[in-house]
């Protein structure tokens, strides 16, 4: 079948100018011989509209230019239709991307697009919302929903929002509980991560895979700020190698495991975010994998 393509183009994620992406799309596109439509992304993040338009028209591609969270929105509204997704990244974090090796360069990105291959990728639920990369609560959490009231985008404003909150974060009780196992500890910030990092290849889950059936988590523990940034320091690096969750040192100042699924107790109501986009948290959270739950197309 010959390939077709829809491009979804977010207009305000991260920085640059996106009329003149808009026109590398097209010409690119045109020159790889490639039929193809654009569309805007949308306020309500609702893409179902185009499933009957996709069956029709018998498109096989969805090609997102965007961040984490229209990537999110995108592929939780079609993937039921199982196309290829695509991605050019085009937000502050782009952590999606990144794990899946695709540069931020347009035309480098167009070219995966055109040449690579797709392969499936898990994703996950949070209390039935889904997630495709990473669900975080605490500070990252705290830091996200700075982050989405500033009316500056980009890496700059993401760093000072990170800085603004650390010192002054506060750490939040939690229970976790998997295959029978249950722990408690109160932390400063916990990262449920089907991918690698945060975004910037700013690495927070080392062994992550995003095809690997299982999440890492990842929990920064109560302790002194300055012994906060050393943990930090060696889970960006590699250092802190996975633990076993049944045999796992609770008062250890972080913990790294691996699991299918977890429910989380969440009784101080530590904000959340999906895929680097705030969300609405709860005092009880299921969080269970999506094996193989869409296609993406990697170098």
């Amino acid at each position: 079948m010959k390939r077709k393509l829809i491009y979804i183009v977010n207009p305000i994620s991260g920085t640059g100018n996106k009329s003149s992406l808009q026109q590398i799309i097209e010409v690119k596109t045109a020159a790889a011989g490639f039929d193809f439509v654009i569309y805007p992304s949308v306020e309500s993040g609702d893409y179902s509209f185009l499933i009957p338009f996709i069956k029709e028209q018998n498109f096989t591609d969805v090609i997102v230019a965007g961040g984490d969270g229209t990537i999110n929105r995108v592929v939780n509204s079609l993937r039921k239709v199982n196309p290829q997704f695509g991605i050019i990244p085009c937000g502050s974090g782009n952590g999606l991307a990144f794990t899946a090796g695709i540069p931020k360069t347009v035309e480098k990105a167009l070219q995966i697009i055109f040449k690579g291959k797709a392969g499936w990728c898990d994703a996950f639920l949070i209390n039935g919302t889904f997630a495709c990369m990473l669900c975080g609560l605490g500070l990252d959490a705290k830091v996200a929903y700075d982050f989405a009231n500033d009316p500056k985008r980009g890496l700059t404003t993401y760093i000072k929002k990170t800085i603004a909150n650390f010192f002054t974060a506060k750490t939040y009780p939690f229970v976790l509980s998997s295959h029978g196992k249950q722990i408690k500890t109160e932390a400063l910030f916990m990262s449920i991560a089907n991918s690698n990092q945060f975004g910037n290849n700013f690495t927070i889950a080392p062994k992550a895979s995003l095809n690997d059936g299982l999440l890492d988590i990842v929990v920064m523990a109560k302790q002194n700020k300055l012994f906060a940034l050393l943990q930090a320091f060696r889970q960006v690096k590699g250092y802190n190698k996975l633990q076993k969750f049944e045999v796992i040192n609770e008062n250890a100042g972080l913990l790294y495991f691996q699991t299918n699924e977890i429910k989380i107790e969440n009784p101080d109501l530590a904000p959340m975010h999906i895929d680097g986009d705030p969300a609405e948290t709860k005092k009880k959270l299921n969080v269970e994998i999506l094996k193989d739950s869409f296609r993406l197309i990697f170098p």
